[in-house]
């Protein structure tokens, strides 16, 4: 029997709820760091320990945080589907939640490499890399990410991932960033897209269902606010908005405190179900 194949593009919006802080919204990280600093080799070759302190921070935080029911929800999905998780994420939350099948498009913070030779990676977990710590070429040690101005070497992968896809699930990416934003046109025209984004725009993925929020919520049924964990980079979803689109067809909300969301496109139900 055949099983659906469901490619899943997610951003730093599915890690917000973690508290993994995302890049461009109010409060991210660029709001508080300039990407001229810390993201780009010329950062590296002018300031090395800068940018090491501040991936060293990032690191740290990583090993404080837990995935949230979005990243669980994913994992789940592969019960019943074949499921390729491609993320612009560099952190582990994926994998820790269950994924067994993630692409990571920039890299990930958990890995080094050297600065002489990019095919030279160790694990490193989540301890710092300091000045000094060096590959068996004499090359410092960096983090294993894609800074800004930088190829993507994981880019023809994730497209070929991508245009085997039944189903594409694009979740907390505001898709500003190139080339990773052009997978979302690779997906073959046989392909449900579903875009879950609360600033997510008309026309930017033609023929894309798309999700969004209010920007005001009132009190989800039976008490407190329905969140769906990371789904819309940590924003809060109202019992309003789900009694809306269950109208539609598209979600079913049970009458309780902690609400299931099933977003329903030609057999898919992808289930977040929050944890009490």
């Amino acid at each position: 029997m055949h099983r659906r194949h469901i490619v899943v593009l997610t951003g730093a919006g599915i890690s917000a709820e973690s508290g993994i802080p995302t890049f461009r919204g109010s409060g991210g990280l660029w709001f508080k760091y300039r990407i001229e600093d810390v993201a780009t080799p010329e950062a590296f070759a002018r300031d090395p320990a800068m940018v090491l302190d501040f991936y060293n921070q990032r690191r740290a935080q990583l090993e404080s945080v837990q995935p949230n029911e979005a990243h669980k929800a994913l994992a789940r999905l592969e019960q019943g589907h074949k499921v390729s998780v491609v993320t612009q994420n560099v952190d582990d939350l994926h994998e820790r939640a269950g994924s067994t099948s993630v692409l990571h498009l920039h890299g990930q913070l958990r890995r080094a490499r050297s600065s002489v030779d990019p095919d030279w990676t160790m694990d490193i977990g989540y301890g710092p890399i300091r000045m000094g710590d060096t590959c068996p070429l004499g090359g410092q040690l960096r983090p294993d990410v894609v800074w800004f101005g930088e190829p993507v070497p994981a880019m023809d992968a994730a497209r070929d991932v991508v245009a085997s896809a039944d189903v594409l699930l694009i979740v907390g990416t505001s898709l500003g960033v190139y080339p990773a934003a052009y997978l979302a046109h690779d997906a073959p025209a046989r392909a449900t897209i579903i875009v879950v984004d609360p600033e997510a725009r008309e026309g930017k993925v033609p023929g894309a269902r798309i999700y969004r929020k209010r920007r005001h919520t009132r009190p989800a049924a039976g008490g407190g606010t329905a969140r769906i964990g990371g789904w819309h980079a940590g924003t809060a979803v109202s019992g309003t908005d789900l009694r809306r689109l269950a109208r539609a067809g598209q979600v079913r909300v049970p009458e309780n405190r902690h609400p299931r969301l099933r977003l329903r496109a030609h057999g898919l139900q992808l289930a977040a179900q929050g944890q009490g």
